[in-house]
Formats: structure tokens, sequence, C-alpha cells
């Protein structure tokens, strides 16, 4: 789950991290109100949207007066921002975040997340802060830094040396990091985050540290311990199939293609859309119905892929191992008898009660086309759409 910067900040700043003073705002009233109680004599107006690459897109301005604070208040919020990470549709602003103006010295990049491969959390810096840290890993890989640490001993000072050194900071900052990287890694640990971007962590004009931008997620699965997590919850930045998927468990992500996918196994699901796209098409949705699916979580699934108005025909992939063929041929069967099938299906089965499955599906009397295998599918469907 992701949250917004303003959020983010605010639960830092609960652990002891430095972070500049800010209001958040849902009006233009409520911007103006904020930056004077802020005092100035700069002000940041920041756009507030799940997504990087505000600034590009002129979602964070500099001002200097309130007056400037309220044109730009005024320009910003309910407008729609893209960036990079938005789409091409973009998003719309619902909230701001008007923040104290902060004399910036030097801009760094630092961030913490989970490495599954030695199973402890990584911490990555460098020196490019303020910039595309995608872009950095590219162009210049050297410019970044990454270390893990041992769950059992923590943050150690021989971290915060590592860290210093490869963000240049000597004397009183490298004091200054000391906490800061212990209080990030208490957050990141304490409350189940999946990951912590500071981009970028300054350092001011006053040779103080603090961090600039905030963005932070957090690990689903954990949510049920942290009901005040949970609570900063902001529907509207996502997606409305993704949020009745998620009332399912259905693991369910929205895409741009044309062909709606019902797959069981996240691997199956990847080798569905890659197969898709080998054929000349793209694949409309990611969706695993998991291994112990019900015909009521199948019908709902086949119901928010056949929402989609991008959807030109839908292809159901399943090898039935703990998932039985039987039940997804019900569900697919309720399903299309109660929502309709404007668009071409095809169906493959494979695996426990495979032969229950097609029957099923063969007496529904429905337009429906059956496939081999995950080859013969993705042909099959690539075609229809097509009208070949």
């Amino acid at each position: 789950m992701n949250i917004h910067e303003y959020q983010a900040k605010a639960v830092l700043a609960k652990f002891g991290v430095p972070v500049p003073r800010g209001f958040p705002a849902m009006s233009v009233a409520e911007a103006v109100k904020g930056a004077k109680e802020l005092g100035g004599p700069v002000w940041v107006v920041k756009a507030q949207i799940h997504a990087g690459g505000r600034g590009k897109a002129g979602g964070v301005k500099v001002v200097k007066s309130i007056e400037d604070v309220e044109k730009e208040a005024t320009r910003i919020l309910g407008s729609t921002l893209v960036t990079h990470q938005t789409g091409p549709k973009g998003k719309v602003v619902n909230r701001l975040y008007i923040e104290e103006g902060s004399a910036i010295e030097k801009e760094c990049y630092l961030s913490m997340l989970v490495d599954r491969e030695s199973s402890r959390v990584a911490i990555v810096a460098s020196t490019e802060g303020g910039m595309d840290i995608e872009k950095v890993a590219h162009d210049t890989p050297d410019k970044i830094v990454t270390i893990t640490v041992d769950p059992v001993a923590n943050v150690c000072p021989h971290h915060v040396r590592r860290l210093s050194k490869a963000l240049g900071l000597t004397g009183d900052l490298q004091k200054q990091m000391s906490p800061l990287i212990t209080d990030l890694y208490r957050a990141f640990t304490l409350k189940d985050m999946s990951l912590l971007e500071i981009n970028p962590l300054v350092v001011t004009k006053d040779n103080k540290l603090i961090c600039l931008d905030a963005k932070v997620g957090f690990d689903d699965n954990a949510l049920f311990r942290h009901p005040d997590v949970a609570a900063l919850r902001d529907e509207t930045e996502e997606d409305e199939k993704e949020i009745e998927a998620s009332k399912y468990d259905l693991n369910y992500v929205a895409l741009d293609g044309e062909i709606g996918c019902m797959v069981n196994g996240a691997g199956l699901a990847m080798a569905t859309m890659d197969i898709i796209k080998l054929y000349g098409m793209a694949p409309a949705n990611f969706l695993d119905v998991g291994g112990s699916a019900t015909t009521e979580k199948v019908t709902a699934a086949f119901k928010i892929i056949t929402s989609d108005p991008n959807v030109k025909g839908i292809l159901v992939n399943i090898f039935g191992g703990i998932m039985k063929c039987d039940i997804i041929a019900e569900g697919v069967v309720t399903a299309v008898k109660e929502v309709g099938l404007r668009v071409p299906l095809v169906v493959r089965l494979e695996g426990t009660n495979v032969e229950k499955g097609k029957e099923i599906i063969a007496k529904s009397n429905l337009n429906v086309t059956s496939a081999d295998d995950l080859d013969d599918a993705a042909q099959k469907i690539v075609k229809a759409v097509k009208g070949e």
C-alpha cells in the first residue's frame, strides 16, 4: 500500500526523522491558511499523488508570497498531472502539501527496501539526489552504493561510515547520519515497509540533514498489524478494478492492453502475458485467482475483467492443481450468464478435474472457444480479437 508524501513524513517524524514543517491542504483556502502558519518567507506548493516525477510535470512549485501560494494552489488543485509513472491518462490532484522552503546546499539519494536474495533490508545511497535513480543506475552505476543490514545486529557504526563516505559527508554531517539511518531503519522494520525512499536527502546551507521528500510503501500482508497505517489509504489514487479485486483477495493489476487474462499462479500469469505479447497484442491485466478460489471469487474476477472498456477479448488459462478446473468453469459460466459476453472468450483448462470443467463449459451453450494448450489459446484469442 502506498501513501502520500505528507503522510509518509508524518510517519517518519514520529520516529525522530528530520523533515521540513508542512501542512496538507484539500482546498485553496487550507493551502493559504497553512502557508500563513508556516510564516515563510519561502514556501513549496506540492501536488500529492501516488507517482514520481511531479516536479517535471509542474506539480511542485517554490513561491515567495502568500499570493503566489494561492495562485499555484488554484492552478494545481484539481488539475491532471501526467508523469512517467502515471501513464498517459495522468492523475487528478485532490490534495496539496504546503511546506516550508529549505536552503539547499547539496542533494543526495537514500532508500531502503527488502533484498530477497540476502533476506535483509538493503540501504541504497547515491550522491545523485533529486534525479531519476533508474537513469543514474543505468548511466553511472558506480555512483550507487548498496549495503545490507543484518537483522540481528541492526544498523552499526560501520554502516554509517560507509554510507557517509559514499555521500561525501564528513564531520558533523556524519554524526547526524547515525541517528538518521537508525531512525529510518526502525521506521522501516517496525512499520513493515516494503519501500522507503528519500529523494532528495539534502544538506542545508546551515549544515543540517533533512529528508526533503519521502516515498513510502507498506507490505499489504502486514497491514492487519497497523490499523493506523491502513487508515492512511487513499482509494482515489487506486484503480477501481484493483480495489474491487482486493475485496475478494484477488491479485489484480490493471494494464493498458486489449486482452483480459484470468490465470491461476503468478508464474503462469506472467507466461500468459508474455505469449500474448509474442503474438502481437498486449494483456489488459495481470490476474492471479490463486489456488483457493471459489466460484464466487472466479465470478468476481470475470466481472472485473469485463468492466474494463479496453478489453476486446478474454483468455482464461488454468492449470489445475490445488485449484480445480470445474470450479473455474462454474465461475466463468455463472459470470457470463450474469454480465453477458460481448467479446471473444478462449478457455484453456488442464489438470485436476479438467474433464468436468470442459463438460461444464460445453453444456453451458455459451460462445466459448476451447484451447488445447497455452500456445493454442494465445493464438486463438489474438486471432479472434483481430477478427482473423
